[in-house]
């Protein structure tokens, strides 16, 4: 039998994805892609992105605001926490830091990021963590918002992760799991790659954060889910570990993470 995958963060609501849906979904189980998180960046868009997981059974949902978005709806706790109640949304997010596109006064992007926390320690579903050029701030206030699983929070993930075995490490310390995308199967990732290497297999998850990075053969396309079945293929191989095996415990932790998945499909 052949591996079964789970594209643990994607966008298939965004247009590219979105007007040809029946045909990734399609692709995706020709991948053997079992199921796909799809994840909400801003709250005028989530509808769509619930309506997504409401209209196919192996498909779930996030809400949450991306801190790029800077021009749009403030989230608050309740709001999150109320979003959060419906049985296809597993998780708070995608929310985080990211210093790299906008600079200035950030003080709204760490606020923001402290409201996703507390919405996932009050709602007991847990984050999804972008973090770019701000791993420092970002684990400070995962701290001191007690957002690991130690304090009391439901822990999370780390997607799309490029950060050093140093936040990754600290990362795992608090709960979370260790997310890679296409990145890692580029040329030019050799020290992505080194992390990957070290991050236990227990601890890992496999995305595609599609349409973006596309995997190697697929690098300069539209990404899509059924490209995480590459992210597992080039993963195994660097680890050294059957691909049956990564396939097996990257779906086994995503499950894992997120209880309420687990609950979606298993009643």
């Amino acid at each position: 039998m052949r591996p079964m995958f789970i594209d643990s963060h994607c966008h298939i609501d965004f247009p590219e994805l979105a007007e040809r849906l029946p045909e990734i979904l399609d692709r995706m189980a020709d991948n053997k892609v079992t199921h796909a998180l799809c994840v909400c960046v801003d709250l005028p868009d989530f509808p769509k992105v619930l309506a997504v997981a409401e209209n196919h059974d192996n498909v779930f949902a996030s809400v949450g605001v991306h801190p790029d978005y800077e021009e749009t709806p403030e989230p608050d706790v309740d709001q999150l926490v109320s979003l959060s109640q419906h049985p296809k949304v597993v998780a708070i997010g995608e929310t985080g830091l990211d210093y790299y596109r906008l600079s200035g006064d950030l003080e709204w992007q760490r606020q923001r990021f402290r409201t996703h926390i507390r919405a996932s320690r009050a709602s007991g579903k847990p984050l999804i963590i972008h973090t770019r050029s701000a791993s420092e701030d970002t684990i400070r206030i995962m701290r001191e918002e007690g957002a690991g699983t130690a304090d009391g929070g439901a822990g999370g993930v780390m997607h799309c992760f490029t950060e050093s075995m140093e936040v990754a490490q600290a990362a795992m310390e608090l709960g979370f799991y260790i997310s890679f995308s296409g990145i890692v199967t580029f040329k030019s990732a050799k020290a992505l790659q080194e992390v990957a290497r070290a991050v236990p297999l227990e601890r890992m998850l496999i995305e595609t954060d599609s349409p973006y990075l596309a995997p190697v053969p697929y690098r300069g396309k539209t990404n899509e889910p059924g490209f995480v079945r590459h992210v597992g293929e080039f993963l195994a191989d660097l680890k050294g570990v059957p691909l049956e095996q990564l396939a097996r415990q990257t779906s086994e932790n995503f499950f894992r993470l997120f209880p309420a998945a687990q609950a979606v499909v298993h009643g």
